[in-house]
């Protein structure tokens, strides 16, 4: 499972989170993601080694909840936020940008 990766990750490089969540009991539906994603500059979001970069605005709204909403509708996990950017799903490229 991502989850377990990104711990992994996190424990390996030494780095610290503030808060975490359990995304199978904490839901973050397609509004709230919104909310959360149109609050920073960037947002990453991996599938695989596959890798979108994007600036959350209107206009691509819907491309951007679709990459980043699982088949459940709410926001893939593991999700990270910081000051600047989101980064959802599990990618090593994406998190060397913390």
């Amino acid at each position: 499972m991502s989850c377990k990766k990104a711990q992994k990750y996190f424990e390996q490089e030494n780095i610290e989170l503030k808060s975490t969540s359990d995304a199978r009991k904490e839901k973050i539906g397609k509004d709230q993601a919104w909310e959360l994603i149109s609050g920073v500059k960037t947002i990453y979001i991996g599938k695989g080694k596959k890798v979108l970069s994007l600036e959350p605005d209107k206009a691509n709204r819907e491309e951007i909840l679709k990459a980043s909403l699982g088949r459940t509708g709410n926001l893939r996990a593991p999700a990270l936020k910081t000051k600047s950017a989101i980064f959802v799903g599990f990618n090593d490229n994406i998190y060397s940008k913390l």
